[in-house]
């Protein structure tokens, strides 16, 4: 039997409080080689650029939002080697989603996050199916949970072809509880 022990951060909370904790969670997976890109949900942007900041020389930095980055913000990530998408529509919050959507929430809104961010990176070309990638999301502001992923399209997540879904392989970081909305 073959097996590797990981480390996994397990937050009491979720929320921002957790940011410089996931960061160096990140960074330290990040030495082990295997992951060139990590993919960070950032509705403003800062977020994303501590982490253009802090793994630069270590990953190719995305940052996906929803809302449009401010140009600043933007032209300093992209002058650190990180990519930034805003903007963004939301596939797990497209018609006929919410099943999906709400099986991730069970994981937290931060996991939710973090495999939509990568999700929309396929989809809007930045990274490739099959590619191992870290992504990075949280519970409203900040960030919480870090996973390990191969990368997917949101049309092929769950498609027919099992080689292009979409796989989670490590929890780097997550809270334990978990907060919901009504």
């Amino acid at each position: 039997m073959s097996f590797r022990d990981k480390v996994c951060r397990y937050f009491e909370r979720p929320g921002p409080v957790n940011t410089e904790t996931v960061m160096e969670a990140v960074s330290r997976r990040l030495e082990e080689g295997d992951i060139r890109s990590v993919v960070v949900s950032s509705t403003t942007g800062k977020t994303g650029l501590r982490f253009a900041e802090k793994l630069h020389d270590k990953a190719q930095v995305i940052v996906v939002s929803y809302e449009k980055i401010a140009p600043k913000i933007k032209e300093s990530i992209t002058n650190l080697g990180g990519i930034v998408v805003d903007e963004t529509g939301l596939p797990l919050h497209r018609r006929g989603m919410d099943k999906i959507r709400n099986a991730f929430y069970m994981l937290g809104q931060g996991f939710k996050v973090a495999v939509e961010v990568i999700l929309i990176a396929v989809d809007e070309g930045v990274l490739k199916t099959g590619q191992t990638v870290m992504g990075i999301g949280g519970t409203e502001r900040g960030v919480d949970t870090a996973i390990v992923a191969k990368a997917s399209s949101s049309k092929e997540m769950l498609g027919p072809d099992v080689r292009r879904r979409f796989e989670v392989r490590e929890i780097i970081a997550m809270p334990i509880r978990k907060k919901w909305w009504e």
